[in-house]
């Protein structure tokens, strides 16, 4: 008898498949997202050289509800004002096998308005 998956496994399998296709240079780094039920967290990673440039997450910012719509827009908001400041402005967005909607749309939406383009 086979094993059911989890959503977590499924989201994994998905996020595995899209990071064959992409990956972030120097030039143009990784946005990626992760979600939990309570936080979410962001980093601009350069694959090639395999380093973390810029973070931000609802954690190390402090937000009383890390886990809603307004969090990730503040989360967005953030990691774009970070990495201008380290002067990246073009990334690639890697949305972590989740589908683009509610807190990771909010997240990449507010992004896109304080300056990275993707």
């Amino acid at each position: 008898m086979a094993k059911s998956m989890s959503r977590n496994d499924l989201r994994k399998k998905r996020h595995a498949r899209v990071r064959r296709k992409i990956s972030g240079t120097p030039e143009c780094p990784r946005l990626n997202v992760f979600r939990s039920s309570s936080h979410i967290h962001a980093q601009i990673i350069d694959d090639v050289n395999g380093v973390t440039l810029v973070a931000a997450s609802s954690v190390d910012m402090k937000l009383a509800n890390g886990g809603n719509i307004e969090a990730a827009t503040q989360v967005g908001t953030e990691i774009a004002k970070r990495a201008i400041a380290k002067n990246i402005e073009n990334v690639v967005f890697d949305r972590g096998g989740y589908i683009y909607h509610g807190r990771v749309k909010a997240l990449a939406e507010a992004a896109r308005e304080a300056g990275l383009k993707f």
